[in-house]
């Protein structure tokens, strides 16, 4: 990056030091006009060499001869004259010297790098390149946005001169026509005098009235450019960002610093439109051939109002999209029936819009009434439709938000059939918002519309359109797109990885680490793919085709979502649950741990979302043997919390002696010290003749304990090393039946998927 540009985006602190650098002698204007031209050469060797300086200044006044010339192919006769000036200068100081030159622009470069090490020194370096590049863009449009204000105030004071000096001119005018007429002894002599001056006056009036016009010109040129960056770059950013946000992502940036750009960009084309009006009063009062208001007038009016019409389309958002508060983690679900709620932000915070804009909602507002989508449903919004933007007191934003609308299926003949090619859950919708502002001379539409969005009629069907949401969200950035699920693209295992995390992070405060997310690539993409980030997973795989245990990938992980939210959260949190792991990798990370070591992971069987525990013992030669628990569903947990089942879990071992094999949470951490703040206080102990107790008189409270009975079949390798001979007497006279009777069988791991 060159280094003008660089000091250029500096705090003003730095920026008044560059000041100091430069005078007269070697003016700043010199650095910014040829700043490229200047850091291409390397002054230190041309300050030691007369030869080369002596080219080089040469070389210089080439330069501001070329710039000379720019500027007259502009009709910039204001700079032309700065460049002539600063050249004599040049002239008259380095003609004879120009090593004392080459000495100064040296001296300068150095001064200005020292400037950015120092400002560099000072800069917080808290946050990624990505975020610094985000801040330093920030800075660039800050900076633009100040200047743009300042060119127009500089702008006020130059029509606010120029109007003192036509006054001026056209006092002395009237005043010299006056003493012609009276012919009072005026000499010919001042009576030529006094023209000149008059003369020489509208001479200025004229370079002061180009002056003017051109910095207009200038100023929106100016907003033109930060329009430009704004609209087609912060604002679709911002809208990504949202859509990120919509689906569990980081929590998208405040609006409040694109609100500040457009108004700021907004106020200074009003003001350019109330200055051409200024303008055009002091054309009434005097003008002339080739009167430069004349010339651009009209075209800079209408570049104004352009401007302007164009930023204030642009400048409607939805600065929340449309949720139902029931579930305000789920938004762009709506219910049929049920209450949601949706908000409008105007970019551009003017007070004369204030109680102005009526925004009116409609539904499905683009979709043609013969929809090419057979079976397309259709739906009436309920409730108060339009409402009034105004000043928020919070922020004093420009906003509309609705808070009471519902929707109601239209039940036409005929309105939908078994034969359409899309799924209830897979019908896109959206909302449409339309305002129209009229101000004296301008009337401007205003339109915008949610994100596309699922109508549910039960919430059974909420997850399916969760899923929808989320593909939608992940794979596509284009609002009006409702046919997205007649074909819908695949995805890269990198985005629906990072999406699946959200899902957790979103609820909880844990999302998928590495290895989790590893576990769930090998079900989406085999073994074999799971380590490519390219990897693309259908959108069928995803949501659709069930698997061997009969439902659908992404109905498993809901049900694992819901049952954390319901009964795991805090285990979840402080990060006791590994969750997500194979089989293999399980008995990989428990075979040398110590005999009770257990790790707690997510049952692959399960659709309704269900949690077991691993645990190793060793056999009499020393053999790892993995065991696991069948799982707990949110039946189980809900009549016993599962930090209490784990603390209480018992295996009927040896002649009927339950014990708890359960010793460290994987890696080593005792049982007591990771779940010990979670499990249920210990009852008080009663007195001896206290008979009354919590459950009623005489009953004595009980506990439920999980107990888990070990199968004779496995008592030979585990906790009972039985000779088959006694196998056999001991089925004499207990059968088969009777063994097999626990209350959660004992398992081995090869039952689960």
């Amino acid at each position: 990056m060159a280094q003008w540009y660089q000091l250029q985006q500096l705090e003003s602190k730095y920026l008044e030091q560059v000041d100091q650098l430069y005078d007269d002698t070697f003016p700043m204007e010199i650095r910014q006009y040829l700043s490229q031209w200047i850091e291409s050469h390397d002054w230190e060797l041309v300050a030691s060499n007369v030869s080369l300086a002596t080219v080089r200044f040469h070389d210089l006044l080439a330069q501001l001869d070329d710039q000379y010339s720019r500027f007259a192919l502009e009709n910039n006769f204001l700079l032309q004259h700065n460049i002539r000036k600063i050249k004599r200068n040049l002239q008259d100081h380095f003609q004879e010297d120009p090593m004392h030159m080459a000495m100064i622009i040296c001296g300068c470069l150095k001064e200005e790098q020292k400037i950015l090490a120092n400002a560099k020194k000072t800069e917080d370096n808290v946050g990624s390149t990505q975020s610094n590049m985000v801040v330093e863009k920030q800075k660039e449009l800050d900076n633009k946005v100040k200047d743009i204000k300042n060119r127009v105030q500089e702008t006020e004071q130059k029509i606010k001169s120029l109007e003192d000096l036509q006054d001026e001119h056209d006092f002395k005018y009237k005043s010299l026509q006056s003493r012609e007429h009276e012919a009072n002894g005026t000499t010919q002599k001042e009576i030529k005098r006094e023209e000149m001056l008059i003369r020489e006056m509208f001479i200025k009036l004229n370079i002061q009235r180009e002056d003017v016009v051109r910095q207009m010109a200038d100023v929106l040129n100016m907003a033109e450019q930060i329009q430009y960056a704004l609209i087609t770059e912060e604002l679709p950013e911002w809208k990504r960002r949202q859509q990120i946000a919509c689906i569990g992502g980081p929590p998208n940036a405040c609006l409040d610093q694109l609100q500040t750009w457009f108004t700021a960009v907004a106020e200074s084309l009003q003001q350019v439109r109330q200055q051409l009006k200024k303008l055009q009063e002091l054309e009434q009062k005097y003008t002339y051939e080739n009167d430069p208001i004349t010339q651009k007038k009209n075209f800079l009016e209408d570049r104004a109002l352009s401007l302007f019409r164009h930023l204030v389309i642009n400048s409607i958002v939805v600065e929340r999209q449309p949720c139902m508060p029931t579930h305000p983690q789920r938004p762009l679900v709506l219910k049929t029936g049920v209450q949601f709620t949706v908000k409008l932000r105007l970019l551009v915070k003017l007070q004369e819009f204030n109680y102005q804009l009526r925004v009116k909602a409609s539904f499905d507002k683009d979709v043609p009434e013969k929809n090419t989508l057979k079976g397309f449903r259709k739906f009436n919004i309920l409730g108060t439709n339009t409402k009034v933007m105004n000043m928020e007191e919070s922020n004093g934003s420009l906003a509309a938000e609705f808070r009471h609308l519902q929707l109601k299926e239209q039940k036409a003949a005929g309105n939908r059939t078994n034969e359409g090619p899309l799924i209830v859950t897979e019908e896109l919708h959206s909302i449409s918002f339309e305002t129209q502002l009229c101000q004296p001379g301008l009337v401007i539409d205003l339109e915008t519309s949610s994100l596309p969005l699922v109508v549910i009629s039960n919430v059974s069907q909420l997850p399916s359109g969760w899923a929808s949401i989320l593909w939608y969200n992940m794979l596509s950035s284009e609002p009006k797109n409702l046919s997205f699920f007649l074909s819908p693209p695949q995805a890269r295992w990198s985005q629906l990885s990072e999406v699946l995390s959200w899902q957790f992070s979103s609820v909880t405060k844990r999302g998928l680490n590495a290895e989790q997310l590893s576990m769930l690539g090998d079900k989406l993409l085999g073994r074999e793919a799971a380590g490519n980030p390219d990897g693309l997973i259908p959108w069928t795989k995803f949501c659709k085709n069930v698997n061997e245990k009969n439902f659908p990938f992404w109905l498993w992980i809901e049900a694992i979502l819901e049952l954390i939210k319901r009964h795991l959260l805090a285990l979840w949190n402080d990060g006791c649950i590994m969750g997500f792991v194979s089989k293999e990798r399980e008995r990989a990370l428990l075979k040398d741990k110590s005999p009770g070591t257990f790790l707690l992971r997510f049952s692959e069987s399960s659709r309704e979302g269900a949690i077991t525990f691993t645990w190793v013992e060793r056999s009499a030669n020393d053999e790892p043997q993995f065991h696991a628990v069948e799982p707990y569903t949110k039946k189980e947990l809900t009549a016993v919390s599962f930090p209490d089942i784990i603390r209480n879990y018992k295996v009927m071992a040896a002649e009927n002696i339950p014990e708890n094999p359960l010793r460290f949470l994987y890696p080593n951490v005792p049982k007591d010290s990771a779940f010990g703040k979670y499990y249920s206080r210990p009852a008080e102990p009663s007195e001896p003749m206290d008979v009354e107790s919590p459950s009623g008189p005489g009953y004595i409270k009980t506990e439920l304990i999980s107990v888990s009975e070990v199968h004779p079949s496995r008592l030979q390798d585990t906790m009972l090393p039985l000779s088959p001979e006694d196998f056999g007497a001991l089925t004499r006279f207990i059968n088969h039946a009777e063994i097999d009777n626990v209350v959660y069988p004992f398992s081995d791991l090869g039952s689960e998927m």
